[in-house]
């Protein structure tokens, strides 16, 4: 099992705050399955209108988490394949469930599993918890592309 700290995330990712949804990689297997954390603050921008009274992450940010978590993954796999101007870019989601809100002082877990690798689009499968409890799920494809 490998790591990743933020340094090679944002080495992988194009994504910068606050856009950035992936704090570290605390493990993963090539062509197989990663997990990675996010660190919720109530600092975050989205906060300050998602609710104002009841902080909420909103649940599209938890899938754009799940869908970096994929993205390095498949950077990580593949690495033959990642050029210099590649970005692998979210392509599809389906089966996308909310079942625990997300709130600050949560901390985000995410794991994505390989799927299946298909004439150049990924698919995995994408859950986020929060202290083992489901937040949410989704199957998610990417693609990877000049930028």
């Amino acid at each position: 099992m490998s790591t990743m700290d933020i340094h090679e995330v944002l080495s992988l990712l194009p994504h910068r705050y606050p856009f950035l949804l992936i704090d570290r990689v605390v493990k993963y297997k090539e062509n197989q399955h990663l997990v990675a954390f996010k660190n919720v603050t109530i600092n975050e921008p989205f906060f300050a209108g998602h609710f104002p009274k009841r902080p909420v992450m909103p649940g599209v940010l938890i899938v754009e988490a799940i869908a970096q978590a994929t993205g390095l993954l498949a950077m990580k796999s593949r690495p033959d394949q990642v050029w210099e101007r590649a970005v692998y870019y979210f392509v599809g989601i389906d089966k996308a469930r909310f079942k625990r809100i997300v709130e600050p002082g949560d901390q985000l877990t995410i794991e994505v599993q390989l799927d299946k690798v298909r004439q150049g689009v990924w698919r995995f499968n994408g859950k986020a918890h929060v202290d083992n409890e489901i937040a949410a799920t989704a199957d998610i494809m990417c693609t990877a592309r000049d930028f």
